[in-house]
């Protein structure tokens, strides 16, 4: 393998890739319908919509956008035009981490090599892969800064998990868990969480190895939550769940950009990093899997367990300043509404009130249009 390098960005750029899942609009289980909706888009959608290791899920990339402003543009663009296309075979779009009672035993892998060749080497593990997530991307000027960025940024991923968590059933049952999606993640053998690394350095030096040795043939059969993007230039947050809706999206997507700027600014003003233990973050992590945003976290700067509203607002208010300067204070703002209406809480109050899962799905759909 050549030597990684990194795509330097000299502004915060974001992109931003959301998985959707394909349902069939009468009997509301997931459909093998990628095919069809892909030999349905305009040529001018084919570089934004793309399949995804499932043939009843698609993805829609953004291109590089300035702003939350601008993702919010992009991303209602392209759905104004995929949802009649969807509806006119017989689909619809649901915005969630896992379906509520489709079985992954009864998915059909998407007709591509590569897709072939992680199933043949991962089997069972790549076939329960039925999961659907929002990945966030912020440029950055240097490998060794998004490095930095993606160590510094680890203590933050379980409130993101719990702010988007939304995928409360698998197999048809209820999991006790709010985002059980990061569970089955995690089977990867190169996801969760990663390691710390201390420069760039040390990470291509890492990728050679794992592929010199056979143990992954690509560098994008790297899963961790957070990720340097060398390709893009980014920092790549992967933890959070798909959430419920288009503005949760974007108020997730906000808080991001402003926590990757918050950490670059202070390093290049050469602030300490403070000492914290890698277990805190796991823990917080399982609070956040398992309690969502009813989870207590540990913060690692007094080690005191706070909840997620709280924690929610002390870092909005310790970013607006950083938002006034991003242009997304609003969905900044609405960051703090999110512990009350995670996706994950939505999918149990409707079961809660009609015992049925295919009213999950139908509810969600109804209730969360993505405009």
């Amino acid at each position: 393998m050549s030597a990684l390098s990194f795509t330097r960005n000299d502004r915060p750029t974001l992109g931003v890739e959301i998985e959707l899942q394909l349902v069939n609009a009468q009997t509301l289980d997931l459909s093998p319908s990628i095919h069809a909706v892909l030999g349905a888009l305009p040529e001018h959608l084919t570089a934004q919509v793309k399949p995804e290791l499932m043939q009843s899920y698609l993805e829609i990339n953004t291109g590089i956008c300035s702003t939350v402003a601008d993702v919010r543009e992009d991303l209602s663009g392209v759905l104004r035009q995929l949802e009649p296309i969807a509806g006119s075979l017989g689909l619809r779009l649901l915005w969630a981490g896992t379906h509520p009672f489709a079985s992954w035993r009864r998915q059909q892998i998407t007709v591509n090599d590569r897709y072939y060749k992680l199933v043949e080497l991962m089997q069972d593990v790549a076939r329960r892969l039925v999961t659907f997530g929002l990945h966030v991307h912020v440029g950055v000027e240097s490998g060794d800064k998004a490095v930095m960025i993606c160590d510094r940024m680890l203590r933050h991923l379980p409130l993101l998990l719990a702010l988007s968590a939304n995928s409360p059933f698998w197999e048809s049952r209820p999991t006790g868990l709010q985002s059980n999606r990061s569970k089955i993640m995690e089977m990867l053998p190169t996801a969760g969480l990663p390691h710390q690394m201390r420069n760039w350095s040390e990470y291509v030096w890492l990728i050679a190895h794992l592929q010199h040795t056979g143990f992954i043939n690509t560098i994008r059969e790297i899963w961790w939550d957070i990720r340097p993007h060398h390709n893009f230039g980014t920092v790549e947050i992967r933890i959070c769940d798909m959430p419920a809706n288009l503005e949760q999206v974007l108020a997730i997507t906000a808080l991001v950009q402003c926590l990757v700027v918050a950490i670059s600014d202070q390093i290049d003003q050469g602030t300490y990093l403070s000492e914290y233990h890698p277990m805190i973050v796991q823990q917080n992590k399982w609070r956040a899997t398992r309690y969502g945003a009813q989870a207590q976290l540990v913060d690692s700067d007094d080690y005191k367990q706070h909840s997620v509203q709280h924690t929610t607002d002390h870092l909005v208010e310790r970013l607006l300043p950083t938002a006034e300067m991003l242009g997304c204070v609003r969905e900044l703002e609405s960051v703090r509404a999110l512990p009350s209406n995670t996706g994950a809480e939505q999918q149990e109050r409707i079961y809660e009130e009609t015992h049925s899962r295919h009213e999950v799905v139908r509810r969600m759909l109804d209730e969360n249009p993505f405009t």
